[in-house]
């Protein structure tokens, strides 16, 4: 049986592309016209911005805590420091609370928080790290 027919709330992911075009463009709720709407501007968004810029966008309006938008205003209240300051853990951290920053908290990391900032740690690692962030960055760049 699914979950609406036990009476539960329906979940469901939403692409980074889906979150920006509803907390950019769209007002809070859930009905199918805004569904609707969503889908339209989320074709529209990863039609017309590269990656990068769609990534950019959800840092800044992303909700880290109540009444805190974007990694940098979240930065200043947790650390105090501007966001290209922060260390990997405290970037991770910031990650880490995204499913739900409103209950999970970067600045007061619950057990929870803290084994996916490790997580997210260890992927980042695995990865390259700043060296695989420049090179990112760099792609399809002329050289320096």
């Amino acid at each position: 049986m699914r979950a609406s027919e036990h009476g539960k709330r329906l979940r469901g992911a939403s692409t980074i592309s889906q979150q920006v075009a509803k907390n950019l463009f769209l007002w809070p709720g859930h009905s199918f016209v805004r569904k609707g709407l969503e889908a339209y501007f989320t074709v529209l968004i990863e039609t017309l911005w590269p990656k990068e810029r769609i990534l950019e966008m959800y840092l800044n309006i992303a909700q880290f805590g109540d009444g805190i938008y974007g990694v940098q205003a979240a930065a200043e209240r947790f650390w105090h420091q501007p966001a290209l300051r922060l260390s990997s853990a405290e970037a991770a951290a910031l990650a880490a609370v995204l499913p739900n920053p409103l209950r999970l908290h970067a600045e007061r990391p619950s057990r929870y928080v803290l084994e996916r900032r490790d997580r997210i740690l260890t992927q980042m690692r695995e990865l390259g790290g700043a060296a695989y962030l420049r090179a990112v960055e760099n792609e399809g760049r002329p050289a320096r």
